[in-house]
């Protein structure tokens, strides 16, 4: 009996190479991990732009928010495609390829305040353009190698997640970075529920929230060490 009511929360784990089917109750917890967030990061990146000073922190407002957006709703609808139109097929696919390809520009976009609005070194600065380089690069991989070797495509993401890191820590302004760090460790923690569907009941929707709380310390960080302005101020605006 408790093994029947354990298989309501769980399926096995799937086989190599092919997509973990989620039961109907983690199919919701996908869904809503996510979508609750969808406001949140819509009203966080309509105030960095509010506390902008010039046209380049907006524009850098912009971006972030851009990509913080992106992620949480491409994620919602591509969980809510596979949860209730599961038999359009093509529909599902194109909305999972979106959704790994957004995680490669929501990694470049949480990095470009630090690379845009902080002085960095000759050889530094390179990383504001090669990071969106990266980020091409793995949609490409997504697109032509989606769901076929999906090591490698984890592999990626820590390699975009730690290669801007190496230059943002060399910067001479060092406030943020134990922020930035916590974050980075948070996803990293993550990962290990992203790669246990099948394994512990509710996988991926943990995974979810470790994404949330990730973002949250790393938009902390940006919003006090990039763009706070004093509370007066900020209550004048609003």
């Amino acid at each position: 009996m408790v093994a029947t009511d354990f298989k309501r929360f769980m399926n096995h784990r799937a086989p190599a190479n092919s997509r973990y089917k989620p039961t109907c109750y983690e199919h919701a917890a996908n869904c809503y991990t996510h979508a609750f967030l969808i406001v949140p990061s819509i009203v966080g990146s309509t105030l960095l732009h509010r506390l902008s000073d010039d046209r380049w922190e907006k524009i850098t407002a912009w971006i972030y928010g851009m990509g913080l957006c992106a992620l949480f709703i491409v994620s919602t609808v591509f969980h809510i495609v596979t949860w209730k139109k599961s038999h359009l097929r093509t529909v599902e696919h194109c909305f999972h390829k979106c959704d790994r390809m957004v995680i490669y520009f929501f990694i470049a976009a949480s990095y470009a305040p630090w690379l845009n609005l902080r002085e960095l070194g000759p050889l530094a600065s390179h990383m504001r353009w090669f990071i969106w380089l990266m980020a091409a690069g793995g949609t490409v991989y997504v697109f032509l190698y989606h769901e076929r070797y999906k090591i490698v495509e984890l592999l990626f993401y820590l390699a975009m997640g730690f290669s801007p890191a190496l230059v943002v820590t060399s910067m001479n302004n060092t406030d943020g970075l134990h922020e930035l760090a916590w974050g980075g460790l948070i996803y990293c923690l993550g990962v290990v529920f992203f790669k246990s569907d099948g394994i512990i009941p509710f996988a991926h929707a943990i995974w979810h929230l470790f994404v949330a709380l990730a973002a949250a310390v790393h938009y902390y960080a940006i919003w006090k060490y990039l763009y706070k302005s004093p509370s007066a101020e900020l209550i004048r605006h609003l």
